[in-house]
């Protein structure tokens, strides 16, 4: 798989000795339009059939932010409900796509994390992270909530941590927060620590056993299986909000 246009921004997946690297970028802070999280969702459901891969690394391009959610430009752009369920539906299939796949997926999360990037890392099996990758939840802050991310954020860290994060929408969290909470498994001090953490535990993962990886992977989400229509529905809620007056006036305050 290859790049696209950079306004839709890229995604590439690079597979050695058992382990498929998933990598995507835009230049507006590794953030996703709707084009680019269906080639996610895509992405993660053909290598949950690929027996050549064991596991699977998904990391995003450069040093910096490792995921600023969804596009800003494509939230502003809807103007009714179908175009508002789709658009919201982006994260909600990705997300499903990391849940039915049927390998572990390894976190690489170096920087700054927000909204929909949060429910990303929250779906991977284990993350490793930098002492750079603060998370946010600030949908409330443009009129909107987390309510397609909230299972998997729940899942993950628990519901008192996450309504931490949900209802003070403008704070940052940091590294060390998240590990506490579960969201990562480890923080390193450099991005180059990180790498090779990453690496190492990809190896070792991928020289095990891949049915017993892929009955763990089950395992682990025991209990999830509704989530299909129920991130959906999700996304109908977000949908109808973001063409309300209030949030409206919210994402064009927040764009000038």
């Amino acid at each position: 798989m290859s790049t696209t246009s950079r306004t839709n921004g890229s995604l590439y997946v690079h597979t050695q000795s058992n382990v498929a690297t998933i990598e995507f970028g835009h230049p507006a802070s590794n953030s996703f339009p709707s084009e680019l999280l269906d080639r996610l969702a895509k992405a993660f459901d053909e290598l949950s059939v690929n027996n050549s891969v064991h596991v699977i690394i998904l990391k995003s391009e450069g040093d910096r932010a490792f995921c600023a959610g969804a596009s800003f430009d494509e939230l502003v752009s809807i103007s009714n409900l179908e175009e508002g369920k789709k658009f919201f539906s982006g994260f909600a299939n990705v997300i499903n796509s990391m849940r039915t796949c049927s390998k572990p997926i390894i976190g690489r999360i170096q920087g700054k994390t927000v909204g929909g990037g949060v429910g990303l890392a929250s779906s991977c099996n284990y993350c490793l992270a930098t002492e750079a990758a603060s998370i946010k939840l600030s949908e409330l802050t443009v009129g909107i909530g987390p309510f397609v991310i909230e299972p998997a954020v729940s899942r993950k860290i628990g519901m008192a941590a996450f309504e931490t994060l949900a209802w003070d929408a403008s704070q940052w969290k940091n590294a060390y927060w998240a590990k506490e909470k579960g969201l990562y498994s480890k923080v390193f001090q450099t991005i180059d620590e990180l790498d090779k953490e990453v690496q190492l535990l990809a190896e070792k993962l991928g020289s095990y056993n891949p049915n017993a990886l892929a009955q763990m992977k089950k395992v682990t989400w025991q209990g999830t299986d509704h989530w299909g229509e129920l991130l959906l529905e999700r996304a109908e809620i977000s949908g109808e909000l973001v063409l309300s007056d209030f949030t409206k006036k919210a994402l064009n305050k927040f764009k000038k």
